[in-house]
């Protein structure tokens, strides 16, 4: 079950209590306030690891506790701080306060974390309230509160490349046939029923590489629920490169340039932003076209969008759009820096 989207309870420890206590030994006189000071709360963190790669386990376990400090002694002996609260999230989750929305991290590298609740300072005891005037404080500082909150959690994958098309476009065929990825792969509509990520190596000798997602079938009105709706969507916000699938064969569509715009509206309904990324057209299914490839064709040609003819079945033209998809991720990354 792929899981993309959760909330959390998230509770971090309160600070121990500071103590009071005098020093009292056999021949020391006035020996004074000895009262140590409570231990601080754990926090709860957020990690970025490659140890899970959903939020599923977060469905099911919804509540995140630290433990609090211990409390302070005699003979100035503080309380233990408390560990903190470890909780292991994917690559790509967005950390937002459930009530404000209020973005609060984004974990987008191995091993980055994110204090989503911090632990409670622990009391002072005693010994920090004498004074000339106070000799024998009977005063000391209960531990501070940690933070508790609901957290929303949302995970966006993170990949160079995106294939977007209408069901049964090819995305998952394709996928296979860049990557090392093993997608579902069948001939009815949403075959694909969770994004699938893969590693597609490019170059003479396959020095360079880029990650590439498909994203489950779109149909027209998916950003008002229809199909999967635009549930998926979210995961093509982070790519750099958008690509095209639209099925020429002749069994299907006799008009690919609506086709097109079908999905191009989708994505301009769930995110502006998506429109201004860069993006190739592909036509798929060669070894089956129509004569309506022509009309995309010419379409793409008025339009100045790169445009390219591919056959999964029989490798047509799979090389030269895995190194234009390629070229594309590395210009457009060259811009980022």
């Amino acid at each position: 079950m792929f899981i993309d989207h959760t909330k959390i309870y998230v509770k971090a420890g309160d600070g121990g209590d500071g103590c009071i206590s005098f020093r009292r030994e056999k021949y020391i006189p006035r020996g004074g306030p000895d009262g140590g000071d409570g231990g601080n709360g754990g926090h709860v963190i957020l990690v970025a690891s490659h140890q899970v790669s959903t939020l599923i386990e977060l469905r099911y376990q919804q509540q995140y506790i630290a433990k609090r400090g211990e409390q302070g002694s005699g003979q100035l002996c503080s309380g233990k701080n408390a560990p903190d609260r470890i909780i292991l999230v994917p690559i790509g989750t967005v950390i937002r306060d459930a009530e404000t929305d209020e973005i609060i991290g984004d974990l987008t590298v191995l091993g980055e974390q994110k204090i989503v609740a911090k632990g409670g300072h622990g009391g002072r005891g005693n010994n920090h309230f004498k004074s000339p005037t106070r000799q024998t404080p009977y005063i000391a500082e209960p531990g501070e509160k940690g933070e508790e909150r609901w957290l929303s959690l949302e995970l966006k994958l993170l990949a160079d490349v995106g294939l977007v098309g209408l069901p049964n476009a090819g995305k998952s065929t394709l996928i296979s046939v860049l990557s090392n990825a093993k997608p579902k792969i069948a001939d009815y509509p949403f075959t694909t029923l969770i994004p699938n990520l893969g590693v597609a190596t490019w170059g003479r000798s396959g020095e360079h590489h880029f990650t590439v997602a498909d994203i489950p079938g779109l149909i027209e009105g998916a950003h008002e629920g229809k199909g999967l709706g635009t549930q998926f969507l979210r995961h093509i916000e982070r790519t750099t490169l958008l690509v095209h699938l639209v099925d020429v064969s002749a069994c299907e569509s006799a008009d690919p340039v609506r086709d097109l715009k079908i999905v191009r509206s989708e994505l301009a309904a769930h995110h502006a932003q998506l429109m201004e990324k860069p993006f190739l057209v592909v036509a798929t299914k060669m070894d089956a076209a129509g004569k309506q490839v022509l009309k995309l064709k010419r379409h793409c040609k008025t339009k100045k969008i790169p445009f390219f003819e591919i056959s999964a079945v029989t490798g047509l033209g799979i090389t030269p759009l895995k190194q234009e998809m390629g070229k594309k991720v590395e210009e457009a990354k060259a811009q980022m820096v």
